[in-house]
C-alpha cells in the first residue's frame, strides 16, 4: 500500500494579517491554537498562554506536539485534519504544565480557511469539576466563619467576667499558692479572649482602598521571612514586572501573603535547619480567568510555593476551615485568615500540594 503523500505545509509563517483574524479567540475561556499541519504554533489565545505559564511569544515560536505528554494521536489527527481526510477530530490527551501536573484536556481539532493550517480547542476536563469544588469549598468555609464569629461573641462576654472576678478574688487572697491559681485563671483569659479577637478581627476591620503594587507586598513579607530566618532558608522571587497595581488593602494583602510563607516556614523547619529550605514567591498576569464562577479579563496570579513535606492528606480538604492545623500547637486560623483576606479583594486561594511541593496560589481581578 503506498504511503499517503505528506500534507503541504504554508510556505514560511502566514502573513501577519491573516492570523490577525484570529485574535477574538482571546474573549474565549478554552484554550486555543491556530498551527500549521506540522505542529508549528502561528496563533495562541491567552488561556493557553494562562494555562502553559509561558508567554505567547516562546510558545508561537514552539511546536504544538512537545505540549503533550504523547505527541502521536495530535501528530496523526492534524495529518488528518489538514489533509482533508476529516473535517473535525475529539479526542482526549494530557496537556505538560511546567512545574505543574499534567492537565487532561479534551483536544477539538479542526480545519481552517488557512492553506494546511488547523484550529486546536482544548478543554480542560476537570474545569467543571473543580468549579464545583471551589463554590462547596467556599460554602463550607462560609459555614463555618459564621459558625466560629457567633461562638466567639457568645464567649466573649463571659470572658470578661471570669477574668474580673479573678482579678477580685486575687485581691481578697493572702496565700501565694492562692494568688498563682487566680493568676492562671487571668493568664488563661487572656490567651482566649487573644484567640476570641483573631476569630473576630476580619470582619470588623474596615477595608481600607488604596492602590496595591503586589510586588511591595511580596518584597514585605520576604524581609519579615528572612529576618525570622537569616540562614537555611532561600526565599526566590520570580516576578512580572508588566503587572499593574490595583485597588485594595495593602497590610491585608501583607497578612495574607505572610500567614501562608509564615506556616511554610514552620514545615520547613528541618529543611531550614540542614540549609536546603527554599520558599518562592512568584507572580504572573492571568488571562481569561475564571474562578468564583466569573471570567475575568485579567487577574493577578500569586503563587508561594515551598519545597516541604505538604499538606497531611487527613486535613488536605479542610486547610482553610477554622482551627484546623497540620502542626501541633497551631491555632488553625492563619489560613483561614488569609483565605478571609483574598475573598475580601474578590478573589480567591487554591493550595497544590505533594510531598516536595506545596503551591498556595492567589488570585485577584485586575483592573
Amino acid at each position: 500500500m503506498a504511503a499517503e503523500p505528506p500534507v503541504p505545509r504554508a510556505a514560511g509563517v502566514a502573513p501577519e494579517r491573516d492570523v490577525e483574524r484570529f485574535d477574538a479567540f482571546d474573549q474565549l475561556a478554552s484554550m486555543v491554537a491556530l498551527v500549521h499541519a506540522d505542529g508549528h504554533v502561528l496563533r495562541v489565545n491567552g488561556a493557553l498562554e494562562n494555562t502553559l505559564a509561558a508567554s505567547r511569544r516562546s510558545l508561537q515560536r514552539s511546536s504544538l506536539l512537545d505540549w503533550f505528554v504523547d505527541a502521536a494521536p495530535m501528530r496523526e489527527t492534524l495529518h488528518a485534519v489538514a489533509g482533508n481526510f476529516v473535517a473535525t477530530s475529539r479526542f482526549d490527551t494530557h496537556l505538560r504544565r511546567a512545574g505543574a501536573s499534567d492537565l487532561p484536556v479534551h483536544a477539538i481539532v479542526t480545519q481552517s480557511d488557512l492553506p494546511g493550517c488547523v484550529l486546536v480547542e482544548l478543554l480542560e476536563i476537570e474545569q467543571q469539576t473543580r468549579l464545583d469544588r471551589e463554590e462547596r469549598a467556599n460554602t463550607l468555609a462560609q459555614s463555618s466563619k459564621d459558625l466560629v464569629r457567633n461562638l466567639a461573641h457568645e464567649i466573649k462576654n463571659p470572658l470578661g467576667g471570669i477574668r474580673g472576678a479573678a482579678q477580685l478574688l486575687q485581691m481578697e487572697v493572702n496565700s501565694k499558692e492562692l494568688t498563682e491559681y487566680t493568676q492562671v485563671i487571668i493568664h488563661e483569659a487572656d490567651r482566649l479572649q487573644s484567640l476570641v479577637d483573631r476569630l473576630l478581627a476580619p470582619h470588623r476591620r474596615p477595608h481600607v482602598v488604596a492602590d496595591v503594587n503586589i510586588h511591595e507586598v511580596c518584597e514585605r513579607v520576604r524581609a519579615l521571612i528572612l529576618a525570622e530566618h537569616p540562614r537555611g532558608l532561600t526565599v526566590v522571587r520570580d516576578y512580572d514586572a508588566s503587572l499593574p497595581e490595583f485597588r485594595g488593602d495593602r497590610e491585608q494583602l501583607i497578612q495574607a501573603v505572610l500567614n501562608i510563607a509564615h506556616n511554610a516556614t514552620q514545615v520547613l523547619a528541618e529543611k531550614i535547619a540542614d540549609g536546603s529550605a527554599r520558599l518562592m514567591l512568584r507572580t504572573r498576569v492571568a488571562r481569561q480567568a475564571t474562578f468564583g464562577r466569573q471570567r475575568f479579563r485579567l487577574a493577578l496570579e500569586l503563587h508561594i510555593e515551598d519545597n516541604g513535606p505538604g499538606v497531611p492528606d487527613d486535613i488536605r480538604d479542610r486547610i482553610f476551615h477554622p482551627l484546623v492545623s497540620g502542626r501541633e500547637g497551631g491555632s488553625g486560623l492563619g489560613l483561614t485568615l488569609a483565605q478571609t483576606f483574598v475573598q475580601q479583594h474578590s478573589g480567591t486561594i487554591e493550595c497544590d500540594s505533594v510531598p516536595g511541593r506545596t503551591v498556595f496560589k492567589i488570585l485577584i481581578p485586575l483592573p
